[in-house]
């Protein structure tokens, strides 16, 4: 496939694209991200800070990793997915549904928050996918949006130009799907910058919105309560 689908095929390229490399993802994170995704993503749950076993979806949940967090941490969670492939590998003892993250299969304001991992850049379009959060979250209730970034300093910039964009194709294709791990890094391109996220987050229904950034600003958080 070419590195970038155009939009009328991009639903489909993707959800193929994952479940032809659900059996490696885990691997492949841990290597390429030198295991500190493990830690963005407790930092992540951990910034939702919700009370007790508050009912928490993770969306693009993958093989669960987000899942395994937020019952580590109590909360009352639930994992959608749009791949097959990504749920038949998924390691968590959380209740998983297949479904569209622009039509979640929740009542309005059911969730007291939702989180998501590095799947912003996949989904066809940002503003439904944020319409459809604020629409399931309650009033007060919480989101983390974790995915990638472009570091500011020249330098963290660079390095981290040749990492993702030279080394993470040539380990992925070396381990699992050459095309897919073209695409990963290209698809930064589908990200709005940082401002601009933050609008789209704000014009959605959300408030308190704050941007936290990992690894000299390779990787970005989101969170934000709902209104």
């Amino acid at each position: 496939m070419n590195a970038l689908p155009s939009a009328p095929d991009k639903a489909a390229v993707v959800e193929a694209m994952f479940d032809r490399i659900a059996p490696r993802y885990d691997r492949l994170n841990r290597i390429l991200t030198l295991h500190m995704d493990v830690r963005w993503r407790r930092a992540s749950v951990r910034a939702l800070a919700l009370v007790g076993t508050a009912r928490v979806l993770d969306i693009a949940c993958g093989t669960g990793d987000f899942c395994r967090e937020l019952d580590r941490m109590g909360y009352d969670a639930i994992g959608s997915d749009f791949s097959t492939g990504m749920l038949a590998e998924a390691r968590t003892r959380v209740p998983l549904v297949r479904a569209d993250a622009l039509a979640l299969p929740v009542a309005d304001r059911a969730l007291d928050g939702i989180t998501c991992g590095f799947a912003l850049r996949n989904f066809t379009a940002l503003e439904p996918f944020l319409a459809e959060c604020a629409r399931a979250v309650r009033p007060g209730g919480r989101i983390a949006l974790l995915d990638v970034a472009e570091p500011e300093q020249r330098l963290a910039r660079a390095g981290h130009a040749v990492w993702f964009r030279k080394v993470v194709p040539f380990i992925g294709g070396l381990l699992s799907d050459r095309a897919a791990y073209r695409y990963l890094p290209e698809s930064t391109a589908y990200l709005p910058d940082a401002v601009a996220l933050s609008g789209l987050i704000r014009g959605a229904g959300f408030e308190s919105i704050e941007r936290r950034t990992f690894l000299f600003g390779a990787a970005q958080l989101f969170t934000a309560s709902r209104r």
